[in-house]
């Protein structure tokens, strides 16, 4: 097995193939930083439901039960980010003519499989870093932005959540040379 970085491993099979696992580990400052937000959201909701349940007129009790709504909708935002980076993995493995790619969280999730032959255009995204929204996708206080990707049958995929630029160009190195092997193996 070898480590690209504390987070991002590489596991090169006897039996042909690759295997990537990238952590989502954040350095323990941000951490804090993003589970005491989770606090203070979550203290704040109570404060609101608390208030909804006493004696309001209409107009108040309308405007709480609003409020309540993207309350909720954000608390389970960034209650998913929390979970993604203290128990989320991302898995990748090339094998046997498919490449699979799986955001695994508490190892559960949904393996994405796609055919070798049919992956086009594979490297890093061409992404431009001095955007607003390439700012706001890479925070900390989200899941993080994807890396890489290819074109597989006519649509994008992307992936490699959070990896710096040198995790991702070694990662866009072995993956398109072990993309490279595959498709001789099975030509």
């Amino acid at each position: 097995m070898e480590f690209i970085s504390e987070r991002v491993s590489v596991d090169t099979p006897a039996a042909g193939g690759i295997s990537v696992v990238v952590g989502n580990r954040l350095p323990p400052r941000q951490l804090v930083l993003l589970i005491g937000w989770l606090a203070a959201w979550t203290f704040c909701g109570a404060a609101f439901a608390y208030e909804l349940a006493q004696d309001l007129n209409k107009e108040m009790r309308l405007t709480l039960a609003i409020m309540l709504a993207f309350w909720l909708y954000f608390e389970v935002r960034i209650l998913r980010v929390v979970l993604w980076r203290t128990k989320g993995f991302e898995l990748w493995r090339l094998q046997g003519g498919e490449l699979t790619i799986k955001d695994s969280l508490f190892r559960f999730g949904k393996a994405n499989r796609y055919f070798v032959a049919n992956i086009q255009r594979f490297g890093l995204l061409n992404i431009d870093k001095a955007s607003w929204k390439w700012q706001m996708s890479d925070s900390f206080w989200t899941r993080g932005a994807e890396q890489l990707g290819f074109e597989y049958q006519g649509r994008k995929v992307a992936f490699g959540r959070g990896l710096t630029e040198a995790e991702a160009k070694a990662l866009a190195r072995e993956l398109a040379s072990a993309l490279r092997q595959e498709r001789k193996a099975g030509a």
